[in-house]
């Protein structure tokens, strides 16, 4: 049994699904703009979608809100603006939350962000994955580095103290230095954070039908990684998560909500949330229909619920340890009884396992993961899948 006596901290999901063209690479539920994007309708469908969702929420503050898509972007800060005169309306939105964009450099005009900082977004996330022309050519980015380098500069100009820089690593041929050249042009845009992370060839993509030529093998990707891993770092950026790097204070909080095992309300196509009850002491997540057309006819009502599962204890212990473990701070041994409702004895026998193997270091305050087991991440979080 559950046993909330309080809850966690919540957040705020918001899903823009339409793209310009969709990336070979990317398995999230992005849809590409054939016509003109439906967006006072669209805002309208979130509107609907997020007051039948207020019910579960009541009296909760939000701590963080995310815009991500598909490509948010190409929305008009007029769109951006309406949605964000209605979320203050519905909800708790403290003048300290994060609130954060994703941007695209191949949909930015001038004076966009400066309407999007106005709008209220405080924190802009841009997707540049590398800034080698030809790399982004395979990749099936729609922008140059040129245009990566201008919407980083103009991120600046808006005011944007907290600006992130999405890149990849482990691209068809990268060697070691066009790797290190990447992060070098992106240390030289001073963002407050990175995410620098591998490319991988996820199920139903492009990518996995029809694999790209020349991926470096293991030992080439580990060789990139350690030498990214010790530039990033010397630039003043701490890493804090397997591919999150920030300079001190600049972390990102609704990530690190996520991987804490917070709640997160999801409005929009495709959005997920996960939501725990002090009142019914359960976990239940949801995820709203994927396609954008049928979102739109639907999100006024029940139907646009396309799946819900309540967790076992199991699954909960489970989720919270894939999710913290990611970290290398670990977490708190209190936070897990406050994020799940439920006792540590629940994970006590992977706990013991784990930390046998080495893969983990605890005391009775804290619980980190050991360089070794960062490495084996995958072996380490398995332990703790629920029993069939």
């Amino acid at each position: 049994m559950f046993n909330f006596t309080a809850l966690p901290p919540l957040s705020l999901y918001v899903h823009l699904p339409w793209c310009v063209r969709k990336c070979p690479y990317c398995d999230f539920n992005s849809h590409e703009a054939k016509d003109a994007v439906p967006e006072r309708a669209y805002i309208d469908a979130l509107i609907a979608d997020l007051e039948q969702d207020l019910p579960l929420i009541w009296g909760r503050s939000i701590e963080t809100v995310f815009l991500g898509g598909g490509t948010p972007s190409l929305f008009s800060p007029e769109s951006i603006d309406r949605l964000f005169s209605q979320l203050r309306a519905l909800l708790v939105l403290p003048a300290t939350a994060e609130i954060t964009m994703e941007a695209n450099p191949g949909t930015l005009e001038a004076g966009k962000f400066a309407e999007f900082r106005a709008a209220g977004i405080n924190r802009l996330s841009i997707g540049v994955q590398s800034f080698d022309d030809e790399m982004l050519k395979k990749l099936g980015r729609i922008h140059g580095a040129r245009e990566a380098i201008i919407a980083a500069e103009r991120a600046h100009a808006a005011g944007f103290d907290e600006l992130n820089l999405d890149l990849m690593f482990g691209l068809p041929g990268q060697s070691v230095a066009q790797a290190l050249a990447d992060l070098e042009q992106a240390i030289a845009l001073q963002p407050t954070h990175l995410s620098h992370y591998q490319l991988t060839l996820e199920p139903n993509t492009r990518y996995a039908h029809t694999p790209p030529a020349n991926l470096p093998d293991h030992d080439a990707l580990w060789e990139i990684q350690q030498h990214c891993q010790t530039r990033i770092a010397a630039a003043g950026y701490g890493q804090y998560e397997v591919s999150a790097y920030a300079q001190a204070g600049h972390r990102c909080r609704h990530n690190l909500n996520y991987w804490l095992f917070g709640d997160y309300l999801g409005i929009g196509a495709g959005a997920h949330a996960k939501i725990s009850s002090a009142q019914h002491q359960r976990i239940v997540r949801t995820a709203k229909l994927r396609h954008p057309r049928e979102y739109l006819a639907k999100a006024a009502s029940a139907a646009r619920i396309a799946s819900e599962h309540t967790l076992s204890r199991r699954e909960a212990g489970f989720d919270f340890m894939l999710n913290a473990l990611r970290l290398n701070d670990g977490f708190p041994v209190a936070l897990f009884g406050e994020h799940t409702g439920l006792a540590l004895n629940v994970v006590e026998q992977p706990l013991q396992q784990a930390e046998a193997k080495g893969l983990i270091e605890r005391d009775l305050h804290h619980i980190r993961p050991t360089e070794l087991g960062q490495r084996f991440l995958n072996d380490l979080t398995a332990l703790f899948l629920p029993e069939d």
